[in-house]
């Protein structure tokens, strides 16, 4: 069973003036919080802080943070009969959702006590939701929406170290476009900028979910693989190839792609790991057949 109640932060409403109007012990508390509250930008650590304190006042089981572009689980949560959720908003304006498991309802009293915590908790948690978007800004190719090689460089160490303590393997694709310079020489960088669009969203419905997909810049791009075997590499391969025929922009300027795969072995590390990729790619491009072939400038 799930209850809903909505918490409307006006932006005047509370200020740091408004610790010290409850009794010293209650404002010194509330000010410590703070203090800790503001020690992160780490969305996860704030709601693994404010669990902390918040179990001193109500008996949960749980505690999830939900924003539109992240959520967060307080460390040790787990389900229980039912949850109470607080809907957050900043001057009237929806920006998540708080929500509780609980086994027993909450009382007016604990209900009292964890709107004046969420307020203390919302302008924290608006600059650590700030932070992330603009991470994650930094981290994608305004092109085309993927990784980009900052992102790269970051999940193949995490994914090539998870492989290790599990046991499993990491593929890894590398793909260009043949020919790219003729198609943007010929046709303009607006085209050009469309292909690598198109060829971007082809990458997207060649992989599974659990796959990351990357652009460096230019026509070069690149295709994490994790829990990888020859089958699933294979078939991510083939789908590639077939979603850039089945796509009219690319098929309109016989745009077609070389790719490089490998898989991590135990010596690799990841400069080693791509390089290896990296020379898969070229060999493949020498295969190609050299001449050009698109279609004619209108």
């Amino acid at each position: 069973m799930r209850t809903v109640n909505v918490v409307n932060h006006p932006k005047s409403k509370f200020n740091a003036f408004t610790l010290f109007q409850h009794s010293e012990q209650q404002s010194q508390r509330n000010l410590a919080l703070l203090e800790q509250l503001q020690t992160t930008l780490d969305v996860k650590q704030l709601i693994d802080i404010f669990a902390i304190e918040v179990a001193k006042y109500l008996d949960f089981t749980g505690l999830y943070f939900k924003h539109v572009e992240v959520s967060a689980t307080a460390r040790g949560s787990r389900q229980a009969k039912s949850e109470r959720q607080f809907e957050l908003k900043i001057n009237g304006q929806f920006f998540g959702i708080i929500s509780y498991a609980v086994n027993m309802p909450i009382s007016m009293g604990n209900y009292k006590v964890l709107t004046e915590l969420h307020e203390l908790l919302l302008n924290p948690l608006k600059n650590a939701v700030q932070y992330h978007q603009a991470m994650q800004l930094a981290m994608q190719d305004s092109l085309t929406q993927l990784g980009n090689r900052r992102s790269f460089d970051e999940q193949i160490k995490r994914t090539m170290a998870q492989a290790s303590r599990r046991h499993t393997r990491v593929g890894l694709i590398l793909s260009d476009l043949n020919k790219f310079k003729a198609v943007n020489d010929s046709f303009g960088h607006d085209i050009g900028d469309n292909v690598l669009v198109q060829f971007a969203k082809a990458l997207r419905q060649s992989v599974r979910d659990t796959d990351c997909v990357f652009r460096f810049g230019g026509d070069e791009f690149a295709i994490i693989v994790a829990d990888a075997t020859e089958q699933s590499l294979s078939v991510i391969e083939h789908r590639i190839y077939h979603a850039m025929s089945q796509d009219a922009l690319l098929a309109k300027y016989n745009v077609t792609s070389s790719l490089g795969l490998a898989f991590m072995n135990r010596a690799d590390n990841p400069t080693s790991f791509f390089k290896r990729a990296d020379k898969a790619l070229y060999s493949q491009k020498m295969t190609m057949p050299q001449t050009l072939s698109i279609v004619s400038q209108r």
